[in-house]
């Protein structure tokens, strides 16, 4: 099962990521971001892959619906922390991730 906690900086909203992303878990994750995107309406929403130990292609719909949300928000999305595994399915579906030290889109 997965989880999201959320934190915000600024004008900057993280979502934590935690635990395995799969069909029945990226609807109860989508509905926590799109709340978190449209009542908070931050310019930038970070999904922080770090506490993700399993994803699946319903994840990789996950980022792309968000990512489309926020987009007609207005809000930039940025993926971060993404273990190894992960990052590898993110590259396959052309999706950018970032570290620490970087801003990507």
């Amino acid at each position: 099962m997965a989880a999201v906690r959320f934190s915000a900086a600024g004008e900057v909203l993280y979502a934590y990521l935690s635990g395995e992303v799969d069909h029945d878990a990226a609807q109860s994750l989508r509905i926590q971001l799109d709340d978190a995107l449209v009542s908070r309406t931050p310019q930038t929403l970070v999904l922080d892959f770090s506490g993700v130990g399993f994803m699946d292609s319903s994840g990789i719909g996950l980022i792309l619906g968000r990512q489309r949300s926020a987009r007609t928000l207005g809000t930039t999305l940025q993926i971060q922390h993404a273990p190894a595994q992960l990052r590898r399915v993110l590259q396959l579906a052309g999706i950018r991730c970032t570290d620490a030290s970087k801003t990507e889109e």
